[in-house]
């Protein structure tokens, strides 16, 4: 993942310029001679939000339909008579967002903005403010691979505790594995990911539908930067002890739109380009998504300062409305699509906070820990500057498995690589329950966290348990009714009880012995909405032996046998 920002146009009809600001200066700056025009209306809109197969596939509408979703004004394309104009003014017209009603135009000449002082149709912005801190522009992605041999024979490798942490494999194992769902991974490239041994069902199957350069005309993705190719064997890799996905069997699209290369700054030093046009590239990419029926976003991309400190971010810039690039994530979620979103990697650097667009609102924004369940020291912390919390949830990205684009199966560390476990299962939890909304799937992936009650901005709501949520979302697959199930049994320390719902949600647990004497007693509460999966340690200290277990309520008694090893 990498950091970096923009501030966003404040949302009103209409800004009065002073008149000592230039034309130029009044136009928004997305990199060295590239801008952004936004349009003040639709108006002469060839396309009618009432004939949407114009410019949405069917798979896009059904979505749509699904989820009860209204086509509005910012579902229709950009007007093409103001395109047209700025090509007849001579501007270079890159990229067209329908979301924000802008474009970005290559400008060699900045005289050509002159020929803006007569349109009406041609919204104006006034340039951010330097910035007035001295922190320079960040590193762009937040995830590092180290080599690592796996030797492991087991069907998940040294992926298992990436998936076993959120009961994932429990997902792939009820048939869940992302068959039918498509995922849309926006990144940086994929350096010879059509090589990669993991992947080679993704594209011996022709499950990836499609595949877009949007910094190059005509680019090439797969000889581009190997971020992306990470991240999507993470989330699409397949090789039994070696590497599972979070969801193996997905179809995926593939978007570039982060711009790797190299540039001196004024002090010699070679750094990576660093500037808001990625953003607005993200937002074209994500309507893209959209417009093809996408169901998932995963993106582990993050921005907050730019080589060009005037057009950096703030802290005070992480509420969730005012970056580009969470403007169109909040969109992207509007529409029916899951945004998953790594927080970042500045836990450890002065900036400390998440980075947009993990600040915004109705998507996931994933931190990291390690298997252990503890943070990593480099994870982003929250709250939003709105104090919302985030990061919402958390998954493994300290030693998270996965395959690099020379085949080697590493460990990387970042919430780069977190965000696509979340990702990935949240595709299969969909799959699962295909009739709910993307906010009641993002709803349930929260509240069944291990931290929903007791929220904070470091874990958020915590460790996500895709069974639980699952359970949640599709009660009567509960398999366990009117049964007390104990695993592991035998067991020796922990122990975990299964069994349907408590409508009181409060329950009497007892452990007699052989001989009938009752050597726990105690009242637990559970959920009383949902069938409960729950761990106790309760039962460390008894002897090895023989015990019956018994749940009593007042509506439910189940009982059933344990050994104690």
């Amino acid at each position: 993942m990498k950091k970096k920002y923009l501030s966003l146009y404040p949302l009103i009809t209409s800004i009065i310029l002073l008149f000592t600001l230039s034309l130029v200066e009044a136009q928004e700056k997305l990199a060295p001679d590239i801008y952004l025009i936004r349009f003040t209306d639709k108006f002469q809109n060839r396309f009618k939000t009432a004939q949407a197969e114009n410019f949405l596939s069917l798979r896009a509408i059904q979505r749509r339909v699904k989820q009860n979703i209204p086509l509005v004004s910012n579902d229709l394309p950009v007007s093409t008579v103001y395109v047209d104009s700025l090509k007849h003014m001579g501007f270079n017209v890159l990229h067209e967002s329908k979301w924000l009603n802008a474009v970005s135009v290559n400008v060699v000449d900045i005289q050509q903005f002159n020929k803006l002082k007569d349109t009406k149709f041609v919204l104006p912005y006034t340039l951010k403010s330097v910035l007035k801190s001295n922190d320079s522009p960040g590193i762009k992605f937040d995830s590092e691979t180290t080599p690592v041999k796996f030797n492991s024979k087991t069907y998940y490798g040294p992926s298992y505790n990436q998936m076993a942490i959120h009961h994932g494999d429990y997902l792939h194992s009820r048939g869940f594995r992302g068959q039918g769902m498509l995922i849309a991974v926006i990144d940086a490239g994929f350096n010879n990911a059509l090589n990669m041994s993991s992947l080679d069902s993704l594209w011996h199957e022709k499950r990836v539908k499609l595949v877009r350069d949007l910094i190059l005309p005509d680019g090439n993705v797969f000889i581009q930067h190997e971020h992306g190719s990470e991240v999507l064997s993470v989330l699409a890799g397949l090789s039994p002890g070696h590497l599972m996905g979070s969801a193996p069997k997905a179809d995926y699209v593939l978007f570039r739109t982060e711009d790797a290369t190299e540039e001196k700054d004024g002090n010699g030093n070679t750094r990576e380009r660093e500037y808001p046009v990625e953003e607005f590239n993200w937002a074209v990419a994500a309507e893209l998504a959209d417009s093809i029926g996408v169901d998932v976003i995963s993106t582990s991309l993050g921005y907050s300062l730019f080589n060009d400190p005037r057009l950096s971010h703030s802290y005070k810039d992480m509420d969730g409305r005012t970056t580009i690039i969470s403007q169109a994530a909040v969109i992207a979620s509007s529409k029916g699509m899951i945004i998953v979103v790594s927080a970042g990697n500045e836990g450890s650097n002065s900036w400390k906070y998440i980075t947009a667009p993990a600040d915004a609102d109705s998507i996931l924004t994933v931190g990291a820990i390690d298997a252990n369940n503890m943070i990593a020291s480099f994870s982003s912390r929250g709250p939003t500057f709105d104090h919302r919390i985030k990061p919402d949830v958390v998954a493994i990205g300290k030693n998270t498995s996965l395959q690099q684009p020379d085949n080697e199966f590493v460990q990387g560390n970042g919430t780069s690589f977190s965000a696509p476990v979340i990702a990935g299962l949240t595709a299969c939890l969909w799959q699962s329950c295909p009739d709910k909304t993307n906010m009641e799937i993002i709803r349930a992936v929260k509240q069944y966290a291990s931290q929903y009650f007791n929220p904070d901005t470091i874990k958020g709501y915590g460790v996500p348990d895709f069974r639980q949520s699952f359970y949640a979302l599709n009660p009567d697959l509960f398999e366990y009714k009117d049964k007390l199930i104990c695993s592991p049994n035998p067991f020796t320390n922990t122990i975990e009880l299964q069994f349907e719902k408590i409508p009181e949600g409060k329950v009497r647990l007892s452990v007699f012995d052989i001989y009938g004497r009752k050597v726990i007693d105690k009242q637990i509460y559970v959920n009383s909405e949902i069938p409960n999966i729950i761990s106790t340690n309760d039962l460390f200290y008894l002897a090895k032996g023989f015990y019956v277990i018994q749940l009593l309520s007042d509506s439910k008694k189940l009982k059933t046998t344990i050994i104690k090893i």
